[in-house]
């Protein structure tokens, strides 16, 4: 092993290792393609020179207003361009990007701001009402805000705050971009639902989305100069590192600010769109557009779809229209997607019910990721034998550092040497992985999760309720929605619409029960609620 070592000779240095960064894409564009279309909304589109150069001024001006290498910095956007300039200008001024869902309740919001400490937050003019209630409730200094309105979608800005063009024209187009020293240094901070109320912070490293750019571009099929449809929140797993990609390929992004099947549809026919993500309710709103909303196209638009896996009839209808779908699966603590459906030729010529049903299954492990298998209470692979049920555990480039300020919580996420997903699947002869439960009881509701504790919590502030559960119940539009099963205290009333109203009052309205069902819980003898029993109840819309 002499030849490892620097007395031969080999020695690393800035000519031959140099940190991994997803920063490096959008640089090597700007020079290699400079005049192709990067980014698109609307009637504009920019060219990467002119991308590049709104990064840099980005970047400059947010040094300007005080962004120290690893600060935070949170946005509070749609699918807007100033989103994806953001992803590269933030970490190029060697801060750590926070995109906060735009769906989330005021203290939520406020929580994250907190906890992450973000030093300025950059938010949609819609949202800046959001935005001042999450301060008022901040226990840490309050960031800048700095306002984008959006002529695009006729928002106009209050007034109350600096405008993100003007902040722009400030900055430098030539601003030397810090890149990490270290390819593990923290590049993003994505707060996440998970079994208690209170999100969790999972930090992003520069190695892991580079990766995943690579990962994900080769589980697409990609070539040189895709077209991609922003669908997938940009607050989302940063849109699945699919953003950081596309100046790899010299591709465009299309921002889509409100997603619509008249939207897609126009995007595909104007921009000749090639590739998108969504979850499948996505899918639903294009097999059920409206004639009037529909536009013809002529080539195939490849898709990745994640979440609940799309029902067999659905995705045979999709795929009549031209979409070619491929299922994907991952968290935020894995950049997005970290399986893949890989098609076999072989299964072309089953009938088409078997096939939507082989689409359906999460695949096997992407090409960034090291090993993800099925295992049992004892870490040991199960029998792949498409029955025998265990957890999905991953271990690779593309999985989070950890969770922020959480080590308790990291500790127990990393238990074994593997990122426990804690998600329950059966692994098939052929290695293909198929979930069968999740665990730790997140609904996911049009690709949003929502924490059943969280909902639960809400409702047990009513006066009226003696004990609730919260379950997932299929919805045709948005995959799942929450299902309240309720018991009421003694000599007690309330109405389904008063406990929906009063959720609403403390939650995101998607985070809101769409049904309640008042009676007596299922519970085992030692009172714990049987939210199996209560599953079954609600198994069919």
């Amino acid at each position: 092993m002499g030849w490892m070592t620097d007395e031969s000779g080999l020695t690393r240095g800035p000519a031959n290792f140099v940190p991994l960064t997803p920063l490096s894409h959008l640089k090597r564009a700007a020079d290699v393609h400079a005049d192709r279309p990067a980014l698109a909304y609307g009637d504009r589109v920019w060219t990467y020179a002119q991308y590049h150069a709104r990064v840099s001024r980005l970047a400059d001006a947010l040094r300007g207003l005080g962004v120290a290498p690893g600060d935070v910095v949170a946005t509070l956007l749609p699918n807007v361009p100033a989103q994806s300039e953001a992803s590269f200008a933030v970490p190029a001024c060697a801060g750590v990007l926070n995109t906060i869902n735009t769906r989330l309740d005021a203290d939520t919001v406020g929580y994250i701001l907190d906890h992450g400490g973000a030093r300025v937050v950059i938010v949609d003019s819609a949202g800046v009402p959001l935005v001042e209630a999450a301060i008022a409730l901040m226990q840490t200094p309050a960031p800048v805000v700095i306002e984008v309105p959006d002529v695009v979608a006729g928002i106009p800005a209050t007034g109350r705050y600096r405008l993100y063009e003007d902040l722009l024209a400030g900055g430098d187009p030539a601003f030397a971009w810090i890149m990490p020293q270290d390819e593990w240094e923290s590049l993003a901070l994505n707060y996440t639902s998970g079994t208690t109320g209170r999100p969790k912070g999972v930090v992003y490293h520069h190695r892991g989305a580079y990766l995943a750019t690579m990962g994900n571009q080769i589980a697409w099929r990609m070539q040189l100069f895709p077209v991609m449809l922003q669908i997938v929140p940009l607050f989302h797993c940063n849109n699945w590192t699919h953003t950081w990609m596309m100046p790899l390929l010299g591709g465009c992004a299309v921002c889509c600010r409100d997603i619509t099947a008249a939207a897609i549809y126009a995007a595909i026919a104007d921009h000749g769109v090639t590739h998108f993500g969504g979850a499948p309710i996505v899918l639903n709103l294009i097999v059920n557009a409206d004639a009037a909303d529909r536009r013809p196209f002529d080539h195939t638009v490849e898709v990745f779809t994640a979440g609940a896996p799309p029902a067999a009839a659905l995705l045979s209808a999709i795929g009549k229209l031209g979409f070619n779908i491929t299922q994907v699966y991952g968290l935020t603590e894995t950049y997005g997607p970290a399986t893949e459906c890989i098609w076999t030729p072989g299964w072309d010529a089953l009938p088409e019910e078997e096939r939507a049903a082989i689409k359906a299954r999460q695949g096997v492990p992407m090409a960034m990721m090291e090993d993800i298998v099925v295992v049992d209470e004892a870490m040991r692979p199960v029998a792949r034998d498409g029955a025998t049920q265990g957890e999905i555990v991953m271990r690779g480039n593309a999985v989070m550092k950890g969770y922020y300020r959480n080590p308790e919580a990291t500790a127990k996420a990393f238990a074994g040497g593997y990122f426990h997903s804690e998600d329950l699947a059966v692994q098939h002869p052929d290695g293909y992985i198929q979930i069968t439960d999740r665990s730790k009881d997140i609904i996911i509701s049009g690709g949003e999760n929502i924490s059943s504790i969280e909902v639960e919590s809400a409702l047990m502030h009513h006066a009226a309720v003696s004990l609730c559960a919260v379950v997932a119940m299929p919805d045709d539009r948005w995959g799942e929605v929450p299902c309240a099963f309720v018991e009421l205290k003694a000599g007690r009333e309330a109405t389904a619409e008063e406990l929906i109203a009063h959720t609403r009052s403390r939650l995101a309205g998607f985070k809101c029960p769409k049904r309640v069902v008042f009676g007596e819980l299922p519970k085992t003898s030692t009172g714990k609620i049987q939210k199996f029993e209560l599953r079954k109840r609600v198994a069919t819309p």
